[in-house]
This record gives structure tokens, sequence and C-alpha cells, in this order.
């Protein structure tokens, strides 16, 4: 659900697991992850986001958390419409 005054955070989880060219199933284990859980991830369908898990995620992934999250503002969401 995105709140139209705040604007929300994108998790960009597949771009950067395509850049890798690393398998979702080897990620889910590297990371020590549920591969459900890590569908929620990539989906963006996650409501609270785990610290924990994106630690590992970035770690498993040799990344930096601006890989994985982007704040989308109001003033975009209005501009893609």
């Amino acid at each position: 659900m995105i709140d139209q005054d705040y604007g929300f955070v994108k998790i960009k989880l597949l771009d950067v697991i395509s850049e890798k060219e690393i398998s979702k199933n080897k990620l889910a284990h590297l990371a020590q992850m549920e591969r459900t859980q890590l569908n929620r991830y990539c989906n963006n369908q996650v409501k609270l986001v785990d610290l924990n898990v994106l630690a590992r995620l970035c770690t498993s992934l040799d990344c930096k958390i601006e890989d994985i999250l982007e704040f989308v503002s109001t003033e975009n969401i209005d501009s893609d419409k």
C-alpha cells in the first residue's frame, strides 16, 4: 500500500539478484532465509522489514543497503501518473 502523503520504500532486490547473476535458491541459502520469505522481499510484499534479514542479504550479495532499498517520494509518485 502506498501512502500518497509520504511516498514509499521500494525493494530493488530482484535487480540486484539479476545483476549479481545469483539464483534465488542460492541466495536464500546464503542469507539463511526461507524461499517464500525471499520472494516476499523480491515482490515488495513486506510490511515490516527485518534489519537482520537486510544485513544478511547485503552480506550475501556483497552490496550496500542503498542497492536494495530506494525511497520513492510523493513527487516521483505524482510524476509517474
